[in-house]
């Protein structure tokens, strides 16, 4: 199936080595975070939505992909999605050049961070960075591929951000900043509905 919306989520406290504690996931690199951010992406009430792909970068030297299209064993709770990345990072040392290492169907991992996992898109991809200074979500046309880079609870560093400016465009979902969870699920609205105009 083809890709038709992906989420690129940059990480700041999570290292390849970091061990992930399920009875302490906001000391285990803020996974507790992440998981979130990656279920609201993935997940529907009862389902998986199979168009979705999910890249996190780890350090910006690793990035571990969930595919909707083929993951399993993904549920809606923090605990279970930090597993799946706790087994992503296990895999680390076992990545060969850039090519992804499955671990799990619909879960990979391979070497590279923000500028190649932005170079392997294609050319119909829209990459957005979502950011509170961007242009309104809703002044946009509504993409058929679109790519939302997001960060996690910290900022964008200035050196991610001038790799990431001249690749995609600023996009704001609101005044107010909200937790990258939330943030998703305006954007996926804001894609369910054709823009806000279809419910």
């Amino acid at each position: 199936m083809t890709t038709t919306r992906e989420f690129i989520l940059v990480t700041h406290d999570l290292h390849p080595l970091t061990p992930i504690r399920i009875d302490d996931l906001p000391g285990s690199g803020r996974v507790d975070l992440i998981a979130r951010t990656v279920t609201a992406a993935l997940l529907l009430s009862h389902a998986i939505r199979t168009e979705v792909q999910v890249h996190i970068i780890v350090d910006d030297a690793y990035t571990i992909t969930l595919d909707g299209a083929e993951l399993r064993h993904l549920h809606p709770d923090e605990r279970s999605t930090a597993a799946q990345i706790r087994n992503a990072l296990a895999a680390h040392t076992e990545v060969i050049g850039a090519q992804p290492t499955p671990v799990s169907p619909g879960l990979s991992i391979r070497r590279g961070g923000i500028a190649s996992t932005l170079s392997a898109l294609p050319s119909t991809a829209t990459p957005m960075r979502l950011a509170p200074a961007g242009q309104p979500l809703a002044s946009l046309t509504v993409p058929t591929h679109p790519v939302c880079v997001l960060s996690d609870h910290r900022s964008f560093t200035d050196e991610e951000l001038a790799t990431l400016e001249p690749e995609t465009t600023a996009v704001s979902v609101g005044p107010q900043v909200l937790h990258g969870a939330d943030v998703v699920t305006v954007v996926h609205n804001y894609l369910d509905t054709a823009g806000f105009a279809h419910y």
